[in-house]
């Protein structure tokens, strides 16, 4: 039985930011892999995320390209009035839209609705299997539904955040 094609696409701060509201942890990306990769081939994997600049951002995202992940980065700004702006919807949509082709199956990271339009579509127009994976408590009850699996994200997927003894600051990957 041939291994189905599978395509990664991990919305990096909306997983980082809502397993962190709900368990005060870190996603287990090294843990997601293994996971979304048992039994299938992966065709292409991407995680979107902001650069700050910061070094230890640096390094998590060397962590996860020696994972396997291709990153794409866009820059962190700061508007006058005190907001931030730095999401990937777009970016996300396109490079699903670009593999979808190519793949048997796309596994989205993310717990935004914007993507339920998006899942729906990969699967009217190319047949693909969908797969969501969400902090469940956080994840958009409209992607969810378009989904045809929803993994929730729980325990098995999860890192404890580590304090430093000098400065209490936390560990690398809470740099993202």
């Amino acid at each position: 039985m041939d291994e189905k094609r599978v395509a990664l696409f991990v919305d990096v701060q909306n997983i980082y930011y809502t397993t962190r509201q709900v368990f005060n942890s870190h996603f287990d990306y090294n843990a997601f892999w293994a996971l979304v990769s048992k039994g299938r081939q992966v065709t292409k994997a991407i995680a979107y995320a902001i650069d700050r600049g910061d070094p230890r951002q640096r390094q998590f995202q060397d962590i996860l390209r020696a994972i396997g992940f291709e990153v794409k980065l866009k820059p962190f700004i700061q508007r006058s009035d005190g907001t931030a702006k730095g999401d990937w919807d777009v970016g996300i949509t396109l490079d699903v839209m670009s593999w979808a082709p190519k793949v048997d199956m796309v596994a989205l990271a993310s717990g935004d609705g914007d993507f339920d339009l998006l899942l729906q579509k990969v699967r009217q127009d190319f047949g693909l299997h969908t797969e969501v994976y969400g902090v469940e408590a956080l994840t958009a009850s409209s992607l969810i539904q378009v989904s045809d699996h929803f993994i929730p994200i729980t325990h098995d997927l999860l890192l404890p955040i580590r304090k430093t003894k000098k400065n209490s600051q936390e560990d690398v990957t809470n740099t993202i």
